[in-house]
């Protein structure tokens, strides 16, 4: 492994803080009934948030600390520290990424694509939303990578051909704005679900530990609800940059067109997927009323909403495993590869840590540190934290910064403004737009050659702001209204 001086100085650094902070006198080695516990768990927290950030190992190799650090210290036993690795919501990721997976050997995600921007139609302004709506779209379904990367070959052949019909000129402005669509519509889309990315499943799986369930459709009403005010920001933002040299609606539908053609007639085998896939959605939504019907015929654990749904994600993988289609499988072993398995092994280690940080009473001592926080006023808690984990999130992958960030509001926050500014929070992690280091959808565009760095620096920066008011003013109005 390659490391470059970035990474040495967080490979270093993150062992020189865990050292001092386990070893140092503080008040944090003599906090009340926990001894040094709380010492212990900042040490590894810290050594983890600052190797995350860095990057200075592979994330999920990062995120396995957990399973020994904990035992090894005695914040608590293994046991503890490896449950977290098999939560509820590492189901329903994992299967909600298996049936993603199916869509993408059926090429079903790139008929809904075009079939989306179709619709939108094919003059300039609406060509671009097109994009838009349908990369968000789909990212609500398919991890934001994924999305991108799906759309990225569409996204070119677009403005390819647009350049070609019109001569060869070169689509500076309006190609620059198309690809930008697909990583700020990635971005956008996947804060509308829970298994939209990672981020959110991480969200879920920390409140309910703490004995906040959110239910499916309940986290739909928040997330998507953000996601459909912040597209129209965005297109107009996009619209600023595209308009300079956006080209005739004729040629756009020609290239709409041939796009179709190249994927056929609907076969049987994108129809299984896409029954597999709405069942679960259906089932998905209906997740709190089925797990009020199934509570008082499960005996053997309490069941939680996150329980029902990670079993439907599975079902559904099962089923697309178990079906044959046109004599193979409608989920192939191979098409696996396409489910970010080490995105799992960050769920399991963000969750573990989190786990150490309340179990260990560090957040108890966070808590008593950061009242000031929790004396503002509610908006003013929840603007900080979306704008704090907005700036942060552009230096630090989406996963990686909320991954820090819950555990410290949580323990700075009072208890019943915490659900509020832990989903601003939340939302605010994947809105970074400004860098190619902020979001892999970022970099995968910005690989293009038609994004430059001031180019989305300058368009990105006020989107950033704008996101970070919007997903706190946004949470602030609705979080306190709608009902679990």
């Amino acid at each position: 492994m390659k490391f470059s001086a970035w990474k040495l100085v967080g490979l270093f650094g993150g062992l020189i803080a865990f050292v001092l902070i386990w070893t140092l006198d503080s008040p944090l080695q003599h906090h009340g009934d926990f001894g040094s516990r709380p010492a212990k768990a900042l040490a590894l927290t810290s050594l983890m948030a600052i190797w995350w950030l860095t990057e200075a190992l592979p994330i999920y190799a990062t995120a396995c600390l957990p399973l020994i650090v904990f035992p090894l210290l005695r914040v608590f036993p293994g046991g503890a520290s490896a449950a977290p690795y098999v939560d509820a919501y590492i189901w329903l990721f994992m299967g909600g990424m298996c049936i993603a997976a199916a869509m993408q050997q059926w090429s079903l995600h790139r008929r809904i694509a075009l079939a989306i921007m179709g619709f939108t139609g094919t003059e300039p302004r609406r060509l671009l939303l097109g994009v838009l709506l349908a990369t968000a779209a789909i990212s609500m379904w398919i991890s934001n990578t994924a999305t991108a990367t799906m759309m990225v070959p569409i996204g070119l052949a677009v403005i390819v051909e647009l350049e070609l019909r019109m001569g060869g000129k070169r689509l500076v402005h309006y190609g620059a704005a198309i690809m930008l669509a697909i990583a700020y519509g990635a971005n956008i889309g996947g804060i509308g679900t829970k298994i939209g990315t990672a981020p959110n499943s991480q969200l879920c799986g920390f409140l309910g530990r703490q004995g906040i369930e959110i239910s499916f459709l309940y986290f739909l009403a928040i997330g998507s609800g953000f996601v459909v005010l912040f597209l129209p920001v965005a297109w107009l933002a996009l619209w600023r940059v595209g308009r300079a040299d956006a080209p005739g609606a004729e040629i756009g539908a020609a290239v709409l067109r041939e796009e179709k053609e190249k994927l056929g007639p609907l076969r049987r085998g994108e129809l299984v997927v896409a029954c597999v896939f709405l069942t679960a959605a259906v089932l998905w939504i209906a997740g709190k009323p089925l797990t009020e019907f199934l509570k008082p015929r499960v005996q053997l654990f309490e069941l939680r909403s996150a329980h029902v749904e990670g079993a439907i994600a599975m079902l559904g993988a099962l089923v697309l495993l178990l079906v044959r289609v046109e004599g193979r499988a409608a989920l192939e072993l191979r098409s696996l590869r396409w489910v970010p398995w080490a995105t799992l092994l960050l769920l399991g280690g963000g969750f573990s840590m989190a786990a150490g940080v309340a179990e260990s009473g560090l957040s108890d001592w966070i808590g008593t540190q950061m009242q000031g926080l929790g004396g503002m006023s509610l908006f003013a808690q929840i603007l900080i934290a979306s704008t704090v984990t907005v700036a942060l999130s552009s230096v630090a992958s989406n996963t990686a910064t909320i991954g820090v960030m819950l555990p410290v509001l949580w323990g700075s926050v009072a208890r019943a403004d915490a659900t509020s500014i832990l989903f601003a929070a939340t939302i605010a992690s994947s809105c970074d737009f400004a860098l190619p280091a902020g979001t892999p959808p970022n970099a995968i565009v910005f690989g293009s050659g038609y994004v430059s760095i001031p180019r989305m620096a300058r368009t990105g920066v006020v989107l950033d702001l704008a996101a970070a008011l919007l997903a706190a003013g946004w949470c602030w109005l609705t979080i306190g209204l709608l009902r679990f």
